[in-house]
């Protein structure tokens, strides 16, 4: 077998690849470890939960309507911390640059990494840089880790029957912006990227209740994000199609594309899972945020081992993970 682009879109033909790359036996330091695949690893530390996560950003283009591959670098690691109940305290950064690439593009790039840290309350603090020869990389890819301290850790499979599904906004922004941006596709700026930190908007959750479980829809949308709470979990999930949040231009121009808004990208949301007599709560704090006005519950947990939508016409259909991410090269 010969790595594809398909191994790297977050879907089902990853946790291919990953069953090679997670290969290691030195793999956990005490606490939540490479094995649990979740958003990122817990090691106690002098009675602290400290959390570590890193990622690695190619984007295509590097600038887009909403955002850019700084913004998408800082903010994706912010919210792996976020995800595991953390808020974020330092980050490190490493560019691979081709050959060519303009310094004025990199120090924009570098801005928009400093806006988000920011908007984190978070420090960047160590870095590397390597420069490629012209042809040898596409542009420029970043790697960002960060550290973050949780107070309560939070996972990605603690769904329990009875709980609530809360998206914390319009789903199918990010990829379909970029998407449509690709394609050249007038539509008067109406899609933008989502691409944010949101550890504000879960601290905002966390102090209003219990959170049993979260995630953040990167690659493979909702769909992927959905279906892998819901397999680590060991229980069913309904969602109803009528009240998940998509913003009309998205669902206009995935249709055009034929793309399902569900199986793409997000750079700025949440789907997290809460006991119904928190919902309410939760749901309120976090529509709060400036980053969760469009917030809503979407569904409810059940028993069993699949992810049901109730759709719009009175009909069922399954939500299955996605094969790959349809837009590659998002994130």
């Amino acid at each position: 077998m010969k790595v594809s682009m398909m191994h790297g879109a977050g879907g089902e033909v990853m946790g291919e690849l990953l069953a090679t790359l997670t290969k290691f036996r030195n793999n956990n330091a005490g606490g939540i470890g490479l094995e649990s695949l979740d958003d990122g690893a817990v090691i106690p530390f002098c009675g602290k939960n400290l959390v570590f996560t890193t990622d690695s950003h190619v984007v295509r283009p590097i600038f887009f309507p909403g955002g850019d591959i700084g913004r998408i670098a800082v903010s994706g690691t912010v919210n792996d911390l976020a995800m595991m109940g953390a808020q974020p305290i330092a980050l490190s950064c490493g560019m691979i640059i081709e050959e060519g690439f303009e310094v004025a593009d990199l120090a924009r790039i570098v801005a928009s990494m400093d806006e988000a840290l920011g908007e984190a309350g978070a420090s960047m603090v160590t870095g590397d840089t390597k420069v490629m020869e012209r042809g040898a990389l596409d542009g420029i890819a970043i790697n960002t880790a960060g550290i973050g301290i949780a107070d309560r850790v939070i996972r990605d499979n603690g769904l329990v029957p009875g709980d609530v599904i809360i998206v914390s906004g319009t789903l199918g922004d990010h990829g379909i912006a970029i998407m449509a941006h690709r394609e050249g596709f007038d539509l008067g700026e109406q899609i933008h990227s989502d691409v944010a930190p949101v550890n504000g908007l879960m601290k905002n959750a966390i102090s209003a209740g219990i959170i049993h479980a979260a995630k953040d829809p990167t690659r493979g949308g909702f769909a992927s994000a959905i279906n892998e709470m819901a397999r680590k979990s060991g229980v069913s999930v309904r969602i109803r199609e009528m009240d998940l949040p998509i913003n009309k231009s998205v669902r206009s121009a995935a249709g055009m594309l034929g793309i399902d808004p569900l199986e793409v990208a997000n750079e700025g949301k949440v789907v997290m899972g809460v006991p119904a007599s928190d919902a309410d709560a939760v749901l309120a704090a976090v529509r709060t945020h400036r980053y969760g006005k469009d917030a809503a519950i979407v569904g409810t947990v059940t028993a069993g081992s699949q992810v049901i939508m109730e759709t719009a016409i009175g009909g069922e259909r399954f939500i299955e993970p996605p094969m790959g991410d349809p837009v590659p090269r998002v994130c």
